[in-house]
């Protein structure tokens, strides 16, 4: 169910600074009818933490209808470091939610076997499948390929958006032995292309908000075996990706967007600053 492109959509915000909902609903029809699998609403790019719960649930809702129409996944992020309340965040979702992206606790550290009981006690209450959110250098906890294997098994739990900083040996490992039905997407933008080589089955990623075409292709590319296209395409995104991150996400994506006529403002919220024209236009270039 996790195979092919997924984009964490950003959250465009009007000139009074209020949520700019025609265009989430522009910008979610852009990317499916450019080939994207499905969309994640609520996620780090959409800085659901500066969201108000109301304003979360009108996001949800216009992404919840573009994929009916498009026949797409809707994956919602679920954010939490306590189980009870990402238990009942869960059973709360809306109506539409095909797949729920829940983030390792953060902060608290509770180790890999406090990750494990965390999981397995929300696989029990989920009303749709899992996907664990591994980023460890913004949670603080590290999970090893063994705990991913071992999470994968249950039923509820369908992948893992991975996004450990690199490829190291845990990655290689993973996709070396993974469980019948648990699928490994890539995180880190700059790093897809070598994770799709290993045998991942796709990504979320917030760079193919702007060029969703070439991340599609990429990720088809490294599926039928063309190494010569995809490394080509890799390289190229690679660079993009690293211009759109050169400050904090999803600063410069909003900027490009905006630049692009996609969004009617290139505005973030505090504690987040708008990127600086210079970063805009390098990305711009390589767009």
């Amino acid at each position: 169910m996790l195979r092919g492109l997924h984009v964490p959509l950003v959250t465009p915000f009007d000139s009074a600074g209020q949520v700019a909902v025609d265009a989430i609903e522009k910008l979610a029809y852009h990317v499916l009818d450019q080939g994207a699998a499905g969309l994640v609403a609520l996620g780090t790019t959409a800085e659901v933490a500066a969201l108000e719960p109301e304003e979360r649930a009108r996001v949800v809702e216009i992404c919840a209808r573009v994929c009916a129409e498009r026949q797409a996944l809707l994956t919602v992020g679920v954010t939490g470091n306590d189980t009870r309340s990402t238990a009942r965040a869960l059973r709360d979702l809306p109506e539409g939610a095909g797949a729920a992206l829940v983030t390792v606790p953060y902060f608290l550290r509770p180790g890999e076997r406090g990750v494990v009981a965390h999981f397995e006690a929300l696989a029990e209450e989920t009303p749709v499948p899992l996907v664990i959110y591994h980023i460890p250098y913004r949670t603080g906890q590290a999970v090893g390929a063994a705990t991913l294997r071992r999470l994968g098994a249950h039923p509820m739990i369908a992948g893992v958006k991975y996004a450990a900083g690199g490829i190291d040996q845990e990655t290689v490992d993973l996709l070396g032995d993974l469980p019948a039905g648990f699928e490994v997407l890539g995180g880190d933008d700059a790093f897809v292309s070598p994770l799709l080589a290993l045998g991942a089955a796709g990504g979320i990623l917030a760079s193919a908000h702007v060029d969703t075409r070439g991340f599609v292709e990429l990720v088809a590319a490294w599926h039928e075996g063309d190494a010569g296209r995809a490394r080509a395409l890799g390289h190229r995104l690679a660079r993009l990706s690293a211009a759109l991150f050169a400050e904090p996400n999803p600063t410069v994506i909003k900027g490009v967007l905006h630049a692009q006529g996609l969004i009617p403002t290139p505005d973030v919220r505090l504690p987040l600053l708008p990127a600086g024209p210079a970063a805009v236009s390098r990305a711009r270039l390589l767009a």
